[in-house]
């Protein structure tokens, strides 16, 4: 441990994550589709997206602390092999309610993500924990947007089932793989059993204070990330536009660019600057929504607008990330799992609102609300600054 983690192992570590977290966002250039295919109206098929994020809201709780306590190479072997059950279903599934409970187990079981970041965390030397916890969550954010440009192709091939029945046989690859490369678990960190254990994690959210301002950060970004990623089909979708599922999942390409940018966000926090990386990245993701807006007359202004948001998103979000490690290197599964709490939340509030006032009142509003979320976030942030000087 002492020699920290290698440049394979991080890389690994990174693929693992973003082909995991796909399975959480691949739904959402299917949402017409699947809306279609089961009779469920636009306005509700965003619950979709929010049934997801429930379960990786309760994953989050129950699961990701786990790391602390039992072998986390047996756990993340687990998790990927019940995943690949439920998206097994996901595909398989003929009413909306079997839809539904798999897209929560789904979720439930995607937090094997938050699992491979800490044992990313608990590996690294300190001087390079910042970077390798954000490049490893530069696969996340890579897993998230890639998904929409995958699962759009796949769907437009064999149809949105098949995206989920391809993903089940993947996440059985990558469990073998994994099995032979993950090195042996430390000695695990908490002690007691998993009901103390849970009881820690509400403890954390009392008691340290950098958990409760990030994980805020993280709730405000999310909910704008969720509230472009998940109504951003529909305009692209509907006439006068009607772009296919791979040509919107291209626009996921786009944001890959500004979260590939952004991931040197946690050398910035390794070398103390990680407040200032907040507050630019914030006036980023507030401006970001401007060139959004002008969907329906520049293609290109949405592309530009799309890498703005990502990078500021991934910027704030790796910035979090290392400032929480850093707090309490002793806990590091219970604190990410306390932290992707927020995230989870505003994920799921984020979809809901988006999809309900795209269907009363259009894209514009869309974007104020977006707008809205990331001025809320900067004046916190502001607010923050004033208060520590």
């Amino acid at each position: 441990m002492g020699a920290g983690l290698s440049r394979t192992q991080i890389f690994l570590f990174a693929i693992t994550c973003a082909m995991a977290v796909a399975n959480v966002y691949f739904a959402q250039p299917l949402l017409e589709s699947m809306a279609a295919t089961l009779g469920v109206s636009p306005a509700a098929i965003g619950v979709v997206v929010t049934a997801t994020q429930a379960g990786y809201a309760l994953g989050l709780l129950f699961i990701v602390p786990l790391g602390d306590l039992l072998d986390r190479k047996k756990l993340i072997i687990s998790q990927l092999l019940l995943s690949a059950g439920a998206l097994g279903v996901v595909g398989l599934a003929q009413s909306w309610g079997m839809l539904l409970g798999a897209m929560v187990l789904v979720g439930l079981l995607a937090v094997v993500v938050q699992v491979v970041v800490a044992l990313t965390a608990s590996l690294a030397n300190p001087g390079q924990r910042g970077a390798a916890v954000g490049t490893v969550t530069s696969g996340v954010v890579l897993g998230i947007l890639l998904a929409r440009f995958v699962s759009g192709a796949v769907a437009d091939l064999a149809g949105w089932r098949g995206v989920y029945l391809v993903s089940a046989v993947l996440m059985v690859g990558m469990a073998l793989v994994l099995w032979r490369k993950l090195p042996v678990s430390a000695k695990p960190l908490a002690q007691g059993n998993y009901w103390q254990l849970l009881c820690s994690v509400f403890q954390l959210f009392l008691t340290e204070r950098t958990l409760r301002v990030r994980g805020i950060f993280a709730l405000l970004i999310f909910a704008a990330f969720s509230v472009l990623w998940t109504s951003m089909v529909l305009p692209l979708s509907a006439p006068p536009l009607s772009l296919s599922h791979t040509q919107i999942g291209l626009f996921g390409l786009a944001g890959v660019a500004g979260a590939l940018a952004a991931a040197r966000a946690g050398r910035l926090a390794d070398r103390g600057l990680g407040n200032r990386t907040t507050g630019i990245a914030l006036v980023v993701l507030m401006l970001s929504w401007l060139p959004i807006a002008f969907v329906d007359s520049s293609l290109l202004a949405m592309a530009v607008g799309v890498i703005l948001l990502d990078f500021a998103v991934q910027a704030v979000h790796v910035t979090n990330q290392s400032l929480i490690f850093a707090a309490r290197p002793d806990a590091q599964s219970r604190l990410v799992g306390a932290y992707m709490c927020f995230y989870s939340v505003g994920s799921g509030l984020g979809a809901i609102a988006a999809t309900s006032i795209y269907a009363r009142l259009g894209w514009t509003a869309v974007c104020v609300l977006g707008a809205s979320i990331s001025a809320v976030a900067l004046a916190y942030w502001l607010w923050l600054e004033l208060t520590r000087s």
